[in-house]
């Protein structure tokens, strides 16, 4: 673990920020699909558009950066850790569009690009020779190792990105109060936590049994938004 910066708790509110430079601002998480679509119009929608990701998306996410901060810090205490390159492949399986996998590696890559001037270490380093990047759980498991974390707050960071995100892009395309916005996510307080106790209980299970909780809507949209020629949104 680099101990010549910011670690431990300060590393998590870092970490946690919307301002963290790892490239989140770019994604909408699939809302912006959803809302041409007229699935989402509203905080109500939003919340229950939140919500399901948080259970499919969110939770997938929060068990393999769980896993992937438990192998970078080495700990055995729960079994043997996963190796990234099951992992990375353990992610592939469960992301069956392109556009999806796409942007999990440009969010992956961003973020080391980021940690890696925070916490110079060669575990970053050896991340940016994946061809297109880690993805986007993986590399949020490794820097948080690399900034103290342990897997259950990797977990946390993980399901709290998975709604924070498509929020915070919800203010943008549905030009809704930033006010109740953050109260939608302050009422998903309790089930990202809930997320996260559930993630790090697959911690030393084999990569096939993590959880693949599926949102077909999510992947059908996706590919739709990669088509379109005016978006406001990477993803």
């Amino acid at each position: 673990m680099f101990t010549g910066g910011v670690t431990g708790l300060a590393a998590f509110a870092l970490l946690a920020d919307g301002r963290f430079p790892s490239g989140g601002h770019a994604h909408s998480g699939g809302l912006e699909a959803a809302v041409r679509s007229g699935r989402v119009s509203g905080l109500s929608e939003l919340a229950g558009f939140l919500r399901i990701r948080l259970a499919t998306t969110g939770l997938v996410s929060a068990a393999f950066a769980a896993a992937a901060c438990a192998h970078s810090m080495g700990a055995r205490d729960r079994g043997t850790p996963a190796c990234l390159e099951d992992l990375e492949a353990g992610l592939d399986a469960r992301t069956p569009s392109p556009a999806l996998r796409l942007a999990s590696r440009r969010q992956g890559r961003a973020l080391v690009r980021a940690a890696r001037v925070v916490w110079p270490t060669p575990s970053l380093d050896a991340l940016t020779s994946q061809a297109g990047g880690p993805h986007y759980p993986v590399a949020l498991g490794v820097v948080s190792a690399v900034a103290g974390l342990t897997p259950d707050r990797a977990a946390l960071l993980a399901a709290h990105h998975a709604v924070a995100g498509p929020a915070s892009a919800a203010v943008r395309l549905l030009n809704l109060d930033p006010y109740a916005v953050h109260a939608v996510l302050a009422r998903l307080g309790p089930a990202c936590e809930q997320t996260a106790v559930d993630a790090v209980s697959y911690l030393g299970a084999p990569v096939r049994e993590l959880p693949a909780a599926s949102a077909p809507l999510l992947d059908i949209g996706a590919q739709a938004h990669a088509g379109w020629e005016v978006r406001l949104f990477a993803s």
